[in-house]
């Protein structure tokens, strides 16, 4: 049986279930998750069939998608059989869930989170529960707007009533990136409880924290700029020119740079345009307007 053929009840006809959840195929990617997260928003669970945490978590992502009533629908790809997508997305590990809404990724999280963290995760996509998490939401738009100190405070407080709040963690370490302490930021990072050491606000803060090393090393940038124009072929250049461009807070040209890589030189340096995509849309995080229209345009050039 294909892995797209509905399964049947006892009278023959599709059950209602298949199109809450879903296996999908690389061909069907596009129709299954892209184009349906056009209307309701899509949970990809990228798993395999050895690894045991997907055995766990993917009974606890179809009970939570149920328990949503249409609300929001999970599409599982076996990466052993589909390597395509996960590899083009950067999946390095499963389990690994991605949240599709309208046509791009938003969110997600890495590992087998216990239900009450599933649930939560997919209550905050749908839209319930709006109002819980303030203090967090005033944190993280204090530091989106550039007032360091008084979003450290915010998220110290919001530690010290609840230390293993990894979200607080990570905003209090992209405060200390920010101002350039970066043994501070790891300091902070390696407080985060190993559970939630892979959920998506604590990769955010830690792919920051690499980019924020790898700025030391990058040149100038009317240089680089110099360098590209001279040889607009040379693949370095251009990629140097990306990071030094991030540094300096200009995300659209970081973006400009790297795609032109993806679209030109995609198989240069075993993909490396594509990865530091995908390392700087997890640190400027989901929310991000670069992130969103960023994911858009490197999906337009991949599933082209």
């Amino acid at each position: 049986m294909s892995l797209d053929t509905p399964i049947l009840n006892d009278g023959g006809a599709a059950s209602p279930e298949t199109d809450l959840i879903k296996n999908t195929t690389t061909a069907n990617f596009m129709r299954d998750v892209v184009d349906a997260s056009m209307t309701v928003p899509v949970l990809v669970d990228f798993w395999a069939p050895w690894c045991g945490p997907c055995k766990q978590l993917t009974p606890i992502l179809e009970k939570a998608v149920r328990a949503a009533k249409g609300a929001i629908r999970l599409v599982k790809l076996n990466i052993d059989d589909h390597p395509e997508v996960p590899g083009q997305m950067g999946v390095q590990s499963v389990p690994a869930v991605f949240a599709f809404q309208e046509g791009k990724p938003v969110d997600g999280f890495m590992g087998a989170l216990p239900e009450s963290r599933v649930s939560a995760f997919i209550a905050r996509l749908i839209g319930e529960n709006a109002d819980s998490g303030a203090d967090i939401d005033a944190a993280e738009a204090a530091l989106a707007a550039g007032d360091v100190n008084t979003a450290a405070q915010a998220f110290g407080e919001i530690l010290r009533n609840d230390a293993e709040n990894a979200q607080a963690a990570a905003g209090l370490a992209k405060c200390y990136i920010k101002t350039g302490d970066l043994t501070r930021a790891e300091q902070t990072l390696a407080l985060v409880p190993p559970a939630k050491a892979d959920s998506a606000p604590v990769a955010s803060a830690r792919a920051a924290l690499e980019l924020a090393r790898k700025a030391d090393q990058t040149g100038d940038v009317e240089e680089l700029r110099a360098k590209v124009a001279a040889d607009p072929s040379a693949p370095q250049p251009r990629f140097d020119l990306a990071l030094a461009l991030n540094a300096a807070g200009d995300r659209q040209g970081a973006l400009d740079e790297l795609l032109v890589l993806v679209a030109k030189n995609r198989t240069w340096d075993d993909d490396a345009a594509r990865k530091q995509l995908v390392q700087l849309f997890d640190a400027w995080g989901p929310d991000d307007p670069a992130t969103s229209a960023g994911r858009q345009r490197l999906s337009s050039l991949l599933f082209a």
